[in-house]
């Protein structure tokens, strides 16, 4: 009998069973985190929010990958357990940990290439890194663009909106909140590497500066009335 050999090390049905383990994992997450905690109440310390990000990284790693000519599989499959540990392991501690939990899970839920777990984990392992991408394997790279990138679009615009109420802000600081998205921006041109991350960051900035403008626009309005 012939070994069976696969186009891709993960079907469509692994990559779903993957994308629930990890949900489920966020979930338990939050819920065995004792009173207190980092700051738990925060939206983007929520498993919700975790997952969103997570699977808004996935997107954007696997279309990078794609048109940069990295490994698609391993990309996509580092970026959906990029933060698994994100919600019970500190800053520092979580890219090592989500690492850990993958290579577990890899290794116990199917016969997968020991090449490519060892890639996938390598990228995990290494997308907290703050040196120049050039030194990274281009999976790797792809999977940290995708992850600076959501931080900059309209989901981090969301979350600094949000912000304000935790902090008692009120809205006329609202187009303050979205500059910061546009300063995020601008750090994460120096830590992008590929055209194709750029393109995305281009749009993203543009669209964000729009919406400042927008705002600084409407609220002068308010301002305005209010002195009539």
């Amino acid at each position: 009998m012939g070994v069976e050999i696969r186009e891709s090390p993960v079907s469509t049905a692994e990559f779903e069973e993957m994308k629930r383990f990890v949900h489920d994992y966020l979930e338990a997450s939050v819920e065995n985190e004792q009173a207190g905690g980092r700051m738990r109440w925060y939206p983007w310390h929520s498993a919700e929010y975790r997952f969103n990000h997570i699977l808004n990284v996935v997107d954007l790693a696997t279309d990078i990958a794609r048109e940069e000519g990295a490994d698609v599989e391993v990309t996509r499959v580092a970026a959906l357990f990029h933060d698994v540990a994100k919600l019970e392991a500190e800053q520092d501690e979580h890219a090592a940990a989500g690492a850990r939990i993958a290579k577990e899970f890899l290794d116990t839920h199917s016969d997968y290439p020991p090449s490519f777990v060892e890639q996938v984990v390598a990228a995990i392992e290494d997308h907290s890194y703050q040196g120049d991408l050039t030194d990274l394997p281009l999976e790797t790279r792809c999977l940290i663009e995708a992850d600076v990138l959501d931080k900059v679009g309209a989901n981090g615009t969301a979350l600094l909106l949000l912000r304000m109420g935790y902090e008692s802000r009120s809205h006329v600081d609202a187009p303050e909140m979205v500059e910061r998205v546009t300063e995020r921006g601008q750090d994460a041109r120096e830590r992008i590497e590929s055209d194709t991350a750029e393109a995305y960051l281009h749009r993203r900035l543009k669209r964000a500066r729009w919406f400042r403008e927008w705002l600084e626009e409407e609220l002068a309005v308010v301002d305005a009335e209010s002195e009539t």
